[in-house]
């Protein structure tokens, strides 16, 4: 092209901002807001929600986001909507059972498109969410399927990551799962993205308390964020979560505690200070200090027997289970194996030898028993 027009035009590298992948986790617990409605009711914290997704959507044109619900008994997808079961999708629309696409509703005047998509769709899920949970669901737990939404958001991440652009699915390709520093596709923790490729974060809003019974699960979803270089943001509404603590301290992420009525009333201010900008940009910028960024961090574990978060326990050499008590006879309930040590810790390492008394030898001029020498008359 250059020898038709006789002008010679250099190849510009693009040096923006790569897109940025949002994945939102809502914690829809129902006992959980119920208590939080006097000070931030449902609703306003959707819309608080709402205004930050548009703000994401409009720092760049390529970036996406994605929002889960964190329910009593299922983590469920609010935005993109999956197709419905029994329904084959055919060119990005869902093949309904009398033959026609699905017939989009008419757009907004005073609204960009996207933004209404968004909206539109994460309000009709929430709703359907809510009518269909049933009494026998609510009294069953007091909390959330928080390791499952962990799961689904990482496995939503992992395949537009694979699917997409030729320069990002390269690298992708060749991630090593057992040893990830051999790739380098974790220079992108580091701000060093290449150009074309994506960087993605999960933002978790919680409200309820922690499941010793998801412990497991919750760790796993942990190290795999850990090892794909996905930073988790957790911003606490109500009660403190332990697990929470550890996953955006094991990923780099921020944590935040926002539970007081006056930070309440803050929320969209904290959401678009704190947690807008993208791994990249938090390069430049002093990132909030407080809960989960390094300092107050609570490292308890929950045991595998009782799924208790305890202070001190008993740990198995050979598969690093944690008991909250000696197991009986002596075997891991985890891997079979035998303990040899009996007393379990009990017994102190080193004891303390008693000391002896020296015997005090009476001098020249003291008597037997006196605390000092007699003086000798004068």
């Amino acid at each position: 092209m250059n020898a038709v027009d006789a002008t010679s035009r250099s190849i510009e590298a693009d040096t923006g901002a790569p897109p940025s992948l949002l994945t939102v986790i809502l914690d829809t617990n129902p006992h959980a807001w119920n208590l939080l409605a006097p000070s931030l009711p449902l609703h306003k914290a959707l819309a608080s929600l709402l205004v930050f997704l548009n703000a994401h959507l409009a720092i760049n044109p390529a970036n996406q986001v994605a929002v889960l619900a964190s329910h009593v008994e299922r983590a469920e997808w609010l935005y993109p909507t999956p197709p419905s079961r029994g329904h084959q999708q055919v060119n990005g629309d869902v093949d309904m059972a009398n033959g026609g696409p699905v017939q989009q509703p008419p757009d907004e005047a005073n609204k960009y498109r996207p933004f209404a998509a968004v909206e539109r769709a994460i309000t009709s899920n929430l709703q359907n969410l809510l009518a269909t949970t049933t009494k026998a669901a609510l009294s069953s737990t007091p909390t959330t399927m928080t390791a499952g939404a962990l799961t689904l958001a990482l496995s939503h991440t992992s395949k537009l990551t694979t699917a997409g652009p030729t320069s990002t699915q390269t690298a992708q390709s060749s991630f090593n799962y057992s040893d990830p520093s051999s790739n380098t596709s974790d220079s992108r923790a580091a701000g060093s993205s290449a150009p074309g490729s994506s960087t993605s974060r999960i933002l978790i809003l919680s409200t309820s308390p922690d499941n010793s019974a998801q412990y497991i699960p919750t760790m796993n979803a942990i190290f795999a964020a850990q090892r794909l270089s996905i930073p988790i943001d957790v911003l606490t509404l109500a009660s403190s979560s332990t697990f929470l603590q550890q996953a955006a301290d094991a990923t780099g992420g921020i944590h935040l505690s926002s539970t007081t009525p006056t930070s309440h009333a803050g929320l969209l201010q904290t959401l678009m200070l704190a947690f807008l900008p993208d791994p990249t940009a938090r390069q430049s910028l002093i990132l909030p200090s407080g809960e989960g960024a390094g300092k107050s961090v609570d490292f308890r574990a929950a045991c595998f027997c009782h799924r208790r978060i305890v202070d001190v326990g008993f740990v198995c050499s050979i598969c690093l289970s944690i008991f909250c008590e000696p197991v009986p006879d002596g075997t891991c309930l985890t891997c079979g194996s035998h303990l040899a040590l009996a007393s379990y810790g009990r017994k102190p390492a080193v004891v303390p030898r008693k000391k002896k008394k020296r015997k005090r030898v009476v001098g020249e001029g003291e008597t037997p028993g006196s605390a000092g020498g007699t003086p000798a008359p004068g």
